[in-house]
């Protein structure tokens, strides 16, 4: 157990309490459901994805330079409805952060890179406001993943020294990032490596 009480949960979204909202294999569906070349929507991504992510174009932008910069068969709000419907909730760890929330009085931040659309859809739709306390998402702060800054002012809302923070996250590199800053660091790979993780860190059930 740690020798520092933990008072506070940083996690990410896509990946830990939900699926990605829109990653390679949700573009490889909408390429094949939609009848577009992948190869050039995939590089049109990478080059404007970063952007809206960092709330400097909204959806319709992005859209606009990857998928919709010559005619297209299909609708704008068809594509933006296949988009938000891959969002799919993981109830088995959204209810291990509920249960630990309230036995531990904790406080559950997320800190996520996401567009600012398909961040407030999913809050909506899968009712985080009832779980986190604030959402530190990339398009609302303008910085993203692995920038310490992320990180830095995800502490200064949640007003908690680093030493009483765990950090879930799925990506390896993320939490190396936030270890720099003295943050501890959980590298979610499934429910079960997870809650043990947690446990060792004095955050564990009544059974």
């Amino acid at each position: 157990m740690a020798n520092t009480r933990i008072t506070t949960l940083f996690l990410d979204l896509g990946g830990v309490l939900l699926s990605n909202g829109w990653d390679r294999n949700a573009r490889k569906l909408a390429a094949e459901k939609f009848g577009i070349d992948f190869n050039e929507m995939d590089e049109r991504h990478h080059l404007t994805f970063n952007t809206y992510e960092e709330g400097k174009l909204s959806l319709e932008e992005y859209l606009s330079r990857s998928v919709f910069y010559e005619e297209r068969s299909f609708s704008r709000d068809s594509f933006m409805m296949f988009i938000f419907a891959q969002s799919h909730p993981y109830p088995r760890m959204i209810d291990l952060i509920r249960q630990l929330k309230a036995f531990h009085g904790l406080k559950v931040v997320s800190v996520s890179n996401e567009g600012r659309e398909l961040t407030e859809y999913r809050i909506k739709r899968f009712e985080l406001r009832t779980l986190i306390d604030c959402f530190v998402s990339s398009c609302f702060v303008h910085v993203r993943k692995p920038d310490y800054d992320i990180y830095r002012i995800a502490m200064d809302i949640a007003q908690v020294p680093c030493e009483e923070v765990v950090y879930v996250e799925d990506r390896g590199m993320f939490v190396e990032a936030a270890r720099c800053l003295g943050i501890q660091g959980i590298v979610h790979k499934d429910y079960v490596s997870t809650r043990e993780a947690l446990a060792v860190h004095g955050l564990s059930l009544p059974e």
